[in-house]
């Protein structure tokens, strides 16, 4: 039966295979030595030769140069190229049909030129990949091109924006001229080499454009919808055929931009071998350079995660992960140090900002226009929080706040729009939905109220929302952490018992099928006991925790830094492999039978194999591919009960109410929830016909979970701009899930605010003498276990005298008369509440002092400082 094996075979045709110098430096001894079995360089593999000498000699045989293109930005470069062509450009070679070019060339100011753009360029003879030069009627360079080729042999343009020289555009005869190699080599080293060059006689290829046309990025009053994701992040709009009066006619024929619909932003994923625009980025930010702490450079998303594969994870460069975790501390600064040794300070929030900033110039890129109207998606019950950080920290930008939805109710928006568009609902009947949305960090339950009803000039939809629950310590991270603890297992016990396989029923000895019996009867900690147990072991031979290697040499600390990325990665990847062969999205519950064919996992071919074991107290690094294979059905029985603990979760009280049948459409978002154990789960709580499942077939399709929050999003902007479904969302307040308490003199704890309160409502006070300088409060979950302590440091410096109607006034429903009459003189009472708008409570210190009330600093404490106490990547896992 074929499974999930890790294979390090790349599936090129050998003939055809050849390698760069960088390629040859990034690969393992092993591989080096494969490399020269497979093209029998003989010389190589049937002798003892060092890794360095290993390239060398592959590189002779089977090596290619690396075609220097004029990419990276240099000043001066510009003026350089000029003055070679004015001494060198002497032979034109004649054209005919050799080189044909796209008919119109439309530069936008400040957008350089990707293969997105699809401007293709046919050539026949000795042009390859190489530089291309625009000039005008009178041999000007107005800017720099590459001509670069695609994995099907294709050519096309590509340029940075800043090899450009736009003041010059103001004459109508434009021409590309085109080099063979040796003269494209000679142009590079005139861009970025200071001294002049010896001259030389340069053959090129002229070929006029017959339109060309160099435009400004017009401002739109489209709204930029970004749903920011814990792991990913996706952006996109709804562009009518008025989003820009001058419309790009390149990007409408290429389909790049479709009209009156929904476009996602597409992300550039470029590596080694392939360059791929895909609808979802990493949300990771890496610094490159803070050489200038006031100009501090980063890269983003794709290209941040190969820098990091392509470092081994080892590099010395600051990497953010989770940074939506953040929204309660974006203002705490950051020590960030990039690979040459560069230190500098840094907030939390710029690095937010920075990375949103990437993500508008994205899609100003591909759409060709500015944005100005923002939508940033956030978790229901901290959509305060999050809409004050981006309105803060965003500069430039409306960030929506009066027509915002939540992540929960957007997904839940998409689902009534295609209700509405098809048709497929009874008038002015109320319905009942829950939202489970997991995504990369958190997992959140949300529950609505919404009824449809057709008016005589528009639809009305009223929608009342309410957070039922949420979990910030569960999500798709979760799932690829278990998929990691079970790698690391498998091969710590294959490296240390010669190479032994350790079953799945030895770490988790319980039947499959009876996993979520077993974890009604004994609760989710032991299920996972012997696992968590002979994880611990596993790190005495294959070491993840690297922040405890600190204090260890920098080999040690980088190749235990190593073993932990390394893994994650291959557990991320098996986790998406998983998700592709299984689908919760169907039109009908199905029993899930696994058989030889449907059992099978198969994993993208890793570019090498890089762990380091402990071997006889020594950590050495292994390069050899390990002959291990992974089952389906062992990562099925590995998450299962976690997957069935948060549905339970969620579920189990609605369930033994009865309330739970209520709802007539439960809806599933996140990636995660793509995996078929959620279905099965849901059905232990939920009849099969009260869910509705989609089977998608088609790649394409495996974002639509991801996706369906930013279309609910997007149509919601639409329908507010258009007026044809007019909107009403009232929230209902959620269940505070926390108590909040604090000492008394005598030493007693006085509960202030109780849990199961609704936040709207929540409210209470302890008095303490005015010379008090701190009052310590306490946060407990509904078991009564703390969860975090907070300080409330009091002076009275603070303080301002206040009248009560005043007071009053400005606290309404808050603090009454009846409290504020009860303080006496010399005594401060701390006045505890929240409200509708804050996932945390306020303090509001009010004292009296010979008669006269007065007024300290009001605080706000976030219930969680981070969106998720849990960090994978704190070096501790």
């Amino acid at each position: 039966m074929n499974s999930y094996k890790l294979n390090p075979n790349i599936r090129k045709k050998k003939q055809d295979r050849r390698f760069t110098k960088n390629e040859l430096l990034e690969m393992s001894t092993y591989k080096l030595k494969n490399i020269c079995s497979r093209y029998k360089i003989v010389k190589a593999y049937q002798s003892s030769y060092s890794r360095e000498e290993l390239v060398d000699i592959i590189f002779k045989y089977r090596g290619v140069e690396k075609v220097k293109l004029i990419e990276k930005y240099k000043s001066g470069g510009l003026a350089r190229l000029q003055d070679a062509l004015d001494e060198n450009l002497v032979t034109k070679v004649r054209v005919a049909d050799k080189i044909k070019i796209p008919a119109k060339i439309t530069i936008y100011e400040g957008v350089g030129i990707t293969k997105e753009d699809k401007y293709k360029v046919v050539i026949k003879g000795e042009i390859e990949e190489s530089n291309v030069l625009l000039v005008n009627g009178k041999n000007y360079l107005c800017g720099v091109f590459n001509l670069k080729k695609d994995t099907e042999g294709n050519y096309y343009l590509a340029a940075n924006n800043h090899n450009f020289r736009l003041e010059e555009f103001n004459n109508k005869n434009y021409s590309l001229l085109f080099f063979k190699k040796n003269d494209s080599n000679y142009l590079y080293k005139s861009y970025y080499e200071e001294r002049k060059l010896p001259p030389k006689n340069i053959e090129y290829y002229k070929v006029p454009i017959i339109d060309f046309e160099v435009k400004a990025l017009e401002t739109t009053k489209a709204v930029l919808c970004i749903d920011f994701g814990t792991s990913n992040t996706t952006a996109g709009a709804y562009l009518d055929s008025n989003y820009v009066s001058n419309l790009s006619s390149n990007d409408l024929l290429n389909e790049n931009i479709k009209l009156n619909e929904i476009n996602f932003v597409k992300f550039p994923h470029v590596t080694i071998k392939n360059e791929q625009w895909i609808k979802m980025t990493p949300t990771i930010v890496y610094v490159l350079n803070c050489e200038n702490p006031n100009n501090i450079k980063f890269i983003f998303g794709h290209e941040a995660k190969e820098r990091m594969k392509k470092n081994d994870y080892t590099s010395n460069a600051t990497v953010f992960q989770g940074i939506k975790r953040w929204v309660n501390t974006y203002q705490k600064r950051e020590e960030v140090y990039d690979e040459f040794g560069n230190i500098a300070e840094i907030t939390r929030g710029e690095v937010v900002r920075a990375y949103i900033n990437y993500i508008v110039k994205t899609a100003e890129h591909q759409f060709k226009c500015k944005f100005k109207n923002l939508h940033i998606s956030s978790p229901v019950k901290m959509r305060r929080q999050f809409i004050n950080m981006f309105q803060e920290i965003v500069e430039g930008y409306n960030v929506e706040s009066k027509y915002f939805l939540d992540e929960g109710i957007s997904v839940l928006y998409n689902t009534i729009a295609n209700l509405i568009e098809k048709r497929n609902f009874y008038d002015g009947q109320e319905y009942k939905a829950l939202v489970i949305d997991c995504g990369g960090g958190t997992t959140d339950l949300s529950s609505c109220k919404f009824q449809i009803v057709e008016g005589n000039i528009s639809y009305k939809v009223n929608i009342k929302t309410g957070f039922k629950n949420g979990d910030t310590n569960f999500g798709g991270n979760n799932i690829t952490y278990r998929i990691m603890q079970f790698m690391k297992i498998v091969f710590a016990y294959y490296y240390q018992s010669e190479q032994e396989i350790i079953d799945i029923d030895e770490l988790i000895p319980f039947p499959s099928i009876d996993l979520f019996r077993y974890v009604d009867e004994l609760g989710i900690d032991k299920i996972y006991t012997k696992l968590e147990e002979y994880y611990q072991r596993a790190e005495t031979v294959i070491p993840t925790r690297y922040q405890e290697y600190e204090n260890k040499t920098s080999d040690e600390y980088q190749k235990v830094k190593n073993n932990f990325y390394f893994l994650w990665e291959i557990a991320e990847r098996m986790k998406k492999q998983f998700f592709k062969k299984t689908s919760i999205l169907r039109n009908k519950f199905e029993s899930t039978e696994f058989n030889e064919v449907d059992s099978d996992l198969y994993v993208t071919p890793l570019d090498k194999w890089s762990l380091s074991v402990y071997k006889y107290g020594v950590l050495e690094t292994v390069d050899r591919f390990p002959d291990v294979i992974f089952n389906i059905k062992e990562i099925t029985k590995l998450i299962r009960a976690d997957i069935y603990e948060i549905v339970r979760k969620f579920l189990d009280k609605l369930y033994e109410s009865g309330e739970l049948m209520d709802y007539s459409i439960i809806k599933l978002t996140g990636q995660s929830c793509k995996i078929d154990i959620f279905k099965e789960a849901l059905k232990e709580f939920v009849p099969g016909r009260s869910i509705e499942f989609k089977q998608k077939d088609k790649e394409e399709e495996s974002l639509y979970l991801k996706l369906s929050c930013l279309r609910g999003v997007i149509k919601y902007m639409k329908a507010k701009k258009l007026g044809d479904i007019e909107v009403q969302i009232e929230s209902e307040s959620p269940i505070i899930p926390y108590s909040i308490s604090a000492i008394t003199f005598t030493g007693e704890e006085k509960t202030i605010v109780g849990s199961q309160n609704r936040i709207d409502q929540a409210k209470g006070s302890i008095s303490k003498p005015l010379s008090t300088k701190e009052i310590k409060f306490y946060l407990k979950n509904v078991q009564g276990v703390l969860q975090q302590e907070y300080i409330y440091e009091n002076h009275f410096n603070d303080y301002q005298e206040i009248v009560v109607e005043d007071l009053l006034q400005e606290y309404e429903n808050k603090i009454v008369q009846e409290e504020t009459d009860k303080i006496k003189n010399g005594e401060v009472k701390f006045f505890v509440f929240t409200d509708n708008e804050s996932w945390g409570f306020f303090i509001v210190p009010v004292s009296r002092m010979d008669d006269q009330l007065y007024v300290g600093k009001k605080k706000f404490f976030a219930f969680e400082d981070d969106l998720s106490n849990l960090d994978f990547f704190d070096g501790l896992k």
